[in-house]
């Protein structure tokens, strides 16, 4: 990927500006999946301990290195540590076992998935863990975000990750957090849609040299397929009038609009598909740029209509009030 095609990072690496999101692919078709994206140019793919996919998004990974048609240092791989692993003890070990599943020696990014501690559950019990603890229920653990962010920046000493950040954050959250980190966050991933601009909390993070990426770039469309009242009551950003009218005009998608919404800002996209034709579509988001009205026109469009909200799947987790 070309280094037009990246954002420098704090930490001083290039990250791809255009990612593959591996958030709900199958275990059964995710190896082929991750195969065929780099097949297709991808080089950054965003995982997740509670995707439970890690293994068989390595195996993809391993296969392409294998056939050539990549190496590793080529490849921009991230994760997330998952809530119940947030003491400090425990973020170094699921790290690794983690790195075991990828079959690689290093992340390029590792990434606290949300601002959540909750009670450790052993992987052998159950994993992933989800958001309950071994009886089914939703307990708090007792570590603070300092303690999980001191022991995330050993790891980066150590060498299991290039960089570390942070998702699902507010800026009250960030800004504390830029008090005692010694390491300061590479990247803050946060939904980021039409419906949900966030844009105070974007040019914050940017303007402290905290790269964004954006999670759920075409709004309700993810979180259809879970049944989400919310997600049925949005109309889809896909076929909204304003987004069609400035896909027609540049000759592009309506998915390609909302990608380019958030490229041309500089902030990350990490969409997915196991349409080839879509993979191509989702990767070529750079060659194109909205006019100035057209960007505020879609900034328009927003709801602060937030989706990926533990309330929202019934979890009393009110991270967002």
């Amino acid at each position: 990927m070309p280094s037009s095609a990246t954002i420098k990072l704090n930490s001083g690496h290039e990250m791809p500006i255009v990612g593959f999101g591996l958030w709900k692919v199958t275990n059964d078709t995710c190896a082929d999946q991750v195969y065929n994206a780099i097949k297709a140019g991808y080089r950054l793919f965003d995982g997740a301990c509670d995707y439970g996919n890690e293994v068989e998004c390595g195996q993809g990974v391993s296969r392409a290195i294998k056939d050539g048609l990549v190496k590793r240092s080529e490849l921009f791989i991230v994760s997330k540590l998952w809530n119940s692993f947030h003491d400090g003890p425990q973020v170094e070990p699921i790290c690794k076992k983690q790195l075991q599943d990828w079959s690689i020696d290093y992340f390029d990014l590792y990434i606290m998935h949300f601002p959540i501690a909750l009670k450790y559950v052993d992987p052998s019990v159950r994993y992933p863990p989800g958001f309950t603890d071994e009886n089914g229920k939703v307990t708090p653990g007792k570590a603070s975000i300092q303690e999980t962010w001191t022991a995330m920046e050993k790891l980066v000493e150590k060498g299991l990750c290039k960089s570390i950040g942070i998702s699902n954050f507010r800026g009250v959250l960030l800004m504390d957090l830029l008090r005692y980190a010694k390491i300061r966050p590479a990247t803050l991933q946060i939904e980021h849609h039409p419906y949900l601009v966030q844009e105070g909390l974007v040019k914050y993070a940017q303007g402290e040299d905290i790269a964004v990426t954006a999670y759920s770039s075409f709004g309700p469309q993810s979180f259809l397929e879970m049944d989400m009242q919310q997600a049925k009551d949005a109309p889809l950003l896909l076929e909204h009038p304003t987004v069609k009218k400035i896909a027609e005009s540049h000759k592009k998608t309506p998915a390609q609009v909302l990608l380019r919404w958030a490229t041309q800002r500089n902030v990350a996209v990490i969409p997915k598909s196991n349409n080839k034709d879509r993979l191509a579509q989702n990767l070529d988001v750079l060659g194109f740029d909205l006019s100035d009205a057209e960007i505020k026109e879609v900034h328009g469009i927003d709801k602060n209509l937030r989706f990926n909200d533990p309330l929202n799947y019934g979890v009393a987790l009110p991270i967002y009030v």
